[in-house]
């Protein structure tokens, strides 16, 4: 077995995990909701997008190491690189995207209403 084979083996294993933890984590938000409706909680909508937003965010930086592993190790290109530069592009403003709903501000503001 070649070094690149077992980086790439290494890589599957890691976007594996990313989508384990988006995959586990929606479980886990749904179940968690699931509770707070039957105990008579109110708030299940926002701890539900809250929770979920997290378990996506989460997932999408596992995946986002993957790639980046890939693209330098296993297929240094430059079609490659272009290809690697969008992905992580759209995951970084969909992880931004989310941020703003979870926190329900934008990361600048985040301090000034805290306090």
């Amino acid at each position: 077995m070649s070094y690149e084979e077992v980086v790439e083996d290494v890589v599957e294993v890691v976007e594996a995990a990313g989508a384990t933890i988006m995959i586990v984590g929606a479980i886990a938000a749904f179940v968690y909701c699931a509770l707070q409706i039957v105990r008579g909680d109110g708030g299940h909508y926002e701890m539900l997008r809250r929770n979920l937003g997290r378990a996506i965010l989460l997932g999408l930086e596992v995946l986002i190491v993957g790639d980046i592993v890939r693209t330098i190790i296993v297929d240094p290109t430059l079609e490659s690189v272009g290809v690697l530069a969008a992905i992580v592009a759209i995951r970084i403003v969909l992880s931004f995207s989310l941020e703003v709903e979870i926190d329900g501000v934008w990361p600048w503001r985040r301090g000034a209403s805290k306090t």
